[in-house]
C-alpha cells in the first residue's frame, strides 16, 4: 500500500517495494466533525498510500464503519480521474451499476461513471434517497470531487435514523398502511422522456419491464406515457435489520418543488399530469401539513461540508439521504451507484 524508491545502494529492479507498516499508522479515522453523525472520515497519514489497495483490504471495517454511519468521506488521496474513482467502486463493492429507470438528467462520463444531477447551477436539489421510488435501487452510493466549485456546490448529506426519528409516529402508521403511489408522465414538455428513462425506443420492451416490477402503464396520444406505481415507505435494511424511512414521497411531490418551478407548472398541468408527483397509495391526495412536516424532518437531518479536490464520498442509500446547494463557477462531481436491491426484497 506504500511505496519507496529502491535504495541507492543496491541495483534497481524497476519495482517499487512495499514497506511494511500498521494499517493503524497508515491511515487516520475520525468523524469529520464530533459534533455530527457523518461522515466518518478516512485520510492518510503519508503520501502514496495506494486507496485501491487499502480499501479491498479494508472493505470489511468500511462496511461495519459505513452501516454505523451511513457516509464515509475518503480525503486525501490523489484521486485525480473518473478511471481511478471507478477502480476504489471496484474495490469497495461488485462494480458500478447502468443507470436505468431514471428520473433525472445525467451525462455518461466513462462506463457506468456519470455527472452528478445535471441541473441548472442556481437549483437546489432536495435530500434524497437515490431511486428510492424505483423497484430496483444501489445500496451504494460512490460521489467523486474531480473539481469543487468556487463558491457552494455542497453535497449535504443527512442520517435517515434521524429523519425518522423527527416524523410523528401517527404519520409514519398512515404512510404503513396506505403506502405512496408515484405517478409520472414522460416527455410533456418538461421532464425526461421515457426513452431516455428506460433507455430504450421499443415500446413492449417499456411494457415488459414494467409488467415485471408492478408498474401500471398508459399510452396517451402523441407518444407520450404515463405511468404509475404503489411502493412502501418503508423498507427493512438488508444489512442492519432494521425498518428505515425509505422513499420518494416527498421528493417527487409538486410542493417541494422550488417556488418558480411550482407554480408554473400547476398552472399548466393537472395533479395527474405532472412531470411526477406523489399520493397516498390510495390515491388520495397527501396532505400539506404533513408534507411540512416531512420536508421540515429531512432539512434538520444535515450536515455538509466543503468538496475537496479528490474527495470520495461513500453512502450507504438506505441509511443517508444526499441533496445539493447552488453554485458558482465549473464543478464536476461524478457519481457511481453500486449493489443493486430489489424492492421485493427489502418490503416490510
Amino acid at each position: 500500500m506504500i511505496s519507496t524508491p529502491p535504495s541507492g545502494n543496491r541495483p534497481s529492479t524497476g519495482r517499487r517495494k512495499p514497506i511494511a507498516l500498521s494499517e493503524q499508522s497508515i491511515v487516520n479515522e475520525r468523524l469529520l466533525d464530533p459534533a455530527w453523525d457523518l461522515p466518518w472520515l478516512v485520510e492518510p497519514n503519508m503520501p502514496g498510500v495506494d486507496l485501491v489497495q487499502w480499501a479491498a483490504q479494508n472493505r470489511d471495517n468500511l462496511e461495519q464503519k459505513l452501516q454505523q454511519h451511513g457516509a464515509i468521506l475518503l480525503r486525501g488521496f490523489d484521486v485525480q480521474a473518473a478511471a481511478h474513482f471507478n477502480a476504489v467502486i471496484d474495490a469497495l463493492s461488485s462494480g458500478a451499476l447502468e443507470y436505468m429507470f431514471r428520473a433525472s438528467p445525467r451525462t455518461r462520463v466513462g462506463g457506468n461513471i456519470y455527472t452528478s444531477t445535471d441541473y441548472p447551477a442556481d437549483q437546489v436539489i432536495f435530500p434524497h434517497n437515490e431511486h428510492s421510488y424505483s423497484p430496483r435501487f444501489p445500496l451504494r452510493l460512490f460521489f467523486y470531487c474531480h473539481q469543487p466549485s468556487d463558491i457552494g456546490g455542497e453535497t449535504p448529506i443527512g442520517s435517515v435514523r434521524t429523519v425518522k426519528a423527527q416524523i410523528p409516529p401517527e404519520i409514519i402508521e398512515t404512510f404503513r398502511q396506505k403506502k405512496i403511489l408515484y405517478v409520472r408522465n414522460y416527455g410533456d414538455g418538461f421532464g425526461l422522456p421515457w426513452q431516455s428513462v428506460f433507455q430504450t425506443h421499443d415500446r413492449t420492451e417499456v411494457e415488459a419491464y414494467c409488467a415485471s416490477v408492478g408498474i401500471e402503464v398508459e399510452w396517451k396520444d402523441g407518444n407520450r406515457l404515463r405511468t404509475r406505481q404503489v411502493g412502501s415507505a418503508l423498507a427493512r435494511h438488508p444489512r442492519t435489520g432494521e425498518e428505515v424511512w425509505f422513499n420518494h414521497g416527498t421528493f417527487f411531490h409538486l410542493s417541494t418543488l422550488p417556488a418558480a418551478i411550482r407554480d408554473s407548472l400547476d398552472a399548466g398541468f393537472s395533479p395527474m399530469d405532472l412531470p411526477t408527483n406523489t399520493f397516498y397509495g390510495d390515491g388520495s391526495p397527501i396532505e400539506s401539513d404533513v408534507l411540512e412536516t416531512l420536508r421540515a424532518a429531512y432539512l434538520r437531518s444535515l450536515v455538509k461540508f466543503r468538496w475537496q479536490l479528490g474527495d470520495i464520498l461513500l453512502l450507504d442509500n438506505m441509511l443517508a439521504v444526499h441533496g445539493r446547494e447552488p453554485y458558482s463557477g465549473s464543478r464536476k462531481i461524478y457519481t457511481g451507484m453500486a449493489e443493486a436491491t430489489a424492492g421485493s426484497d427489502v418490503q416490510l
